[in-house]
């Protein structure tokens, strides 16, 4: 059989893309008939499987590599699950950093570890070149005009501007906020001003420490708004 797969690589990466994708797909419809009581460690599970067998059968499929993450993570990145990020549109270095961080167990994140634990650098930066490659899209969460306006005038106050850029877009080591769920950046700022994310860029930290939850609740609708008002 490998012998088959080799002398038609071609053949071989649509099956695998075809196999990763419906894993991908079935791991989504267990999480929305069970109400979101899949547990993320078997998700973290099925997604680890699927991508130990993606990366040694043929490192270049992106498509077929990247399948895996959108268990959680959504399809080509666009997150749909509460409190899971949107990977689609990050900085590649972000993208980089985080995954080396969440692999040497600087960043503790418990359903990542298994997944990423036997990743090399390689893979890596393979990872991240796909997802910052994707555009990015909003997620489907309602935005509050006046908690976005309130949120506006305190990025304005905290300089966010200065590090993730005017568009909220980010930059090297600086995620993308723009279009990010408002539940994962709650769930993200709240860690950073609490201490509870290490490895985190202690400017983020001073600039988040004195806030409050309701300011972050603003912040995260603020980000929101950005990217619904300027795509």
């Amino acid at each position: 059989m490998l012998i088959d797969c080799r002398r038609n690589a071609l053949g071989y990466r649509t099956a695998f893309a075809l196999r990763a994708s419906r894993i991908a797909r079935a791991i989504r419809l267990v999480e929305r008939r069970s109400g979101g009581g899949l547990r993320a460690a078997l998700r973290a599970a099925l997604c680890t499987v699927v991508l130990g067998a993606a990366l040694q059968a043929n490192a270049a499929d992106m498509t077929a590599i990247s399948a895996p993450c959108q268990g959680c993570h959504g399809e080509q990145g666009h997150s749909v699950i509460a409190n899971i990020p949107s990977l689609a549109g990050q900085p590649e270095f972000f993208i980089m950093n985080q995954l080396f961080l969440m692999r040497e167990g600087v960043r503790r994140v418990e359903p990542m570890k298994a997944l990423v634990a036997g990743l090399s650098d390689d893979d890596l930066q393979a990872l991240a070149k796909y997802f910052s490659s994707v555009p990015p899209k909003p997620s489907d969460e309602v935005i509050d005009p006046e908690l976005a306006k309130r949120g506006a005038a305190l990025a304005n106050r905290a300089r966010c501007a200065s590090c993730h850029l005017p568009s909220l877009a980010g930059q090297e080591q600086m995620p993308r906020l723009a279009g990010q769920r408002i539940d994962y950046l709650r769930h993200a700022l709240t860690d950073l001003r609490d201490s509870q994310r290490p490895g985190a860029d202690s400017n983020m930290i001073a600039a988040i420490g004195a806030a409050s939850d309701a300011d972050i609740d603003a912040l995260a609708h603020y980000a929101a708004s950005v990217f619904a008002a300027t795509h």
